[in-house]
């Protein structure tokens, strides 16, 4: 059997469907598995041990898109899939799958697309308390001979393999910075791509300032994305100058990194604490405790879907009417889900799972 799975963004999202990869690989072992992907989530995919290969789909724009478009259809056509999954529901990838030709394409219900494929699979429009990953297996269920299998994050949590490579760079930029072996690295993720997502930069400088003031071994490492770089350095000062100069150093500048390096740090890292978005779910496929911060969306959603005897916890505002949302309006217009939750509790809560992982 030769499948094609479809997932082409975002790389939380690509993240919860490798529990799907590796169970396809295990129900049907001699089946050929082929993943489609776009070039900024690629990385979480490439190398997995249960695909055979990884095309990345081009992200122009305009006339080129829809050429690239079709070259790439073409290049599915011929790849002569007999299944094809588009566990990512868009415009695009489901004309992608429509293209493949493909005797089985599964995809959502969804009003306008629903003919492209020849099963489709309920998608309810509210927000559920149920794990995405769990919301994608639904997709799995609607395959030929499937056997039935229930998703179960101790047999299938989420993976991304450490590039030797990244993982290389990590370790010699680790002691360049001076940071030893036994210093316990805190990676704190202070940005999130959707506003909606964005806890205020005073809470982050918070945090940085107590993880970093109550252990003289703690090395703290800001990441962020491309455009939150300046936010991460204004945090990066806050903290610094609330620390004191005999303790600022134990927040270290670390420069940049990619997708791939990002995985290789948390990896050799104590704790990871961040907002729900990217790199908590890249934090979630390696055995370093998390912290996760969630404004509009719900842990039941998207916690960290691995063995549930890794310390994790998940910090949120209970009791709000409007929460979770869909993240287009902010109904009250004070972002509460975010403002209102404090600093002290993700200190707090960072303390306790550092303490279990002692």
């Amino acid at each position: 059997m030769n499948i094609l799975l479809i997932r082409l963004r975002l790389i939380g999202d690509v993240v919860f469907t490798t529990p799907a990869i590796r169970a396809l690989k295990r129900a049907f072992p001699d089946a050929r598995l082929t993943y489609l992907v776009e070039e900024a989530a690629a990385p979480v995919v490439a190398g997995n041990p249960h695909l055979d290969d990884v095309i990345v789909a081009g992200r122009t724009r305009g006339l080129a898109r829809i050429a690239d478009d079709i070259a790439l259809g073409w290049r599915l056509r011929r790849c002569r899939f007999d299944v094809a999954v588009d566990l990512h529901g868009g415009p695009r990838s489901s004309w992608l799958s429509l293209a493949t030709g493909a005797r089985q394409r599964i995809g959502y219900d969804i009003h306008g697309r629903s003919w492209m494929y020849t099963r489709t699979v309920s998608r309810p429009r509210e927000l559920r308390p149920r794990h995405s990953v769990v919301n994608q297996w639904d997709l799995l269920e609607a395959i030929e001979g499937w056997p039935g299998q229930m998703p179960d994050p101790l047999q299938d949590a989420v993976e991304m393999l450490v590039d030797p490579a990244a993982d290389a760079r990590i370790a010699q930029r680790l002691d360049q910075a001076g940071i030893r072996t036994d210093d316990e690295v805190v990676v704190i993720h202070v940005s999130a791509g959707n506003p909606f997502r964005r806890w205020p930069e005073p809470a982050f400088a918070r945090v940085v300032e107590g993880l970093a003031a109550s252990g003289a071994k703690r090395r703290i490492i800001l990441s962020s994305g491309p455009s939150d770089r300046h936010a991460a350095a204004r945090i990066t000062a806050a903290a610094r100058d609330a620390l004191g100069p005999d303790r600022a150093r134990r927040v270290v500048d670390f420069g940049d990194f990619n997708l791939s390096e990002l995985r290789a740090l948390i990896g050799r890292s104590r704790l990871f604490v961040g907002g729900d978005t990217g790199p908590l779910h890249i934090a979630a496929t390696t055995a370093t405790p998390v912290v996760g911060i969630y404004g509009p969306t719900l842990p039941a959603r998207s916690a960290p879907w691995r063995d549930g005897r890794i310390p994790t916890e998940s910090v949120e505002v209970t009791g709000l009417p409007c929460r979770p949302c869909d993240q287009r309006v902010c109904e009250p217009g004070d972002f509460r889900c975010l403002t209102t939750l404090m600093p002290d509790d993700v200190t707090k809560a960072a303390e306790r799972v550092l303490r279990l992982s002692a």
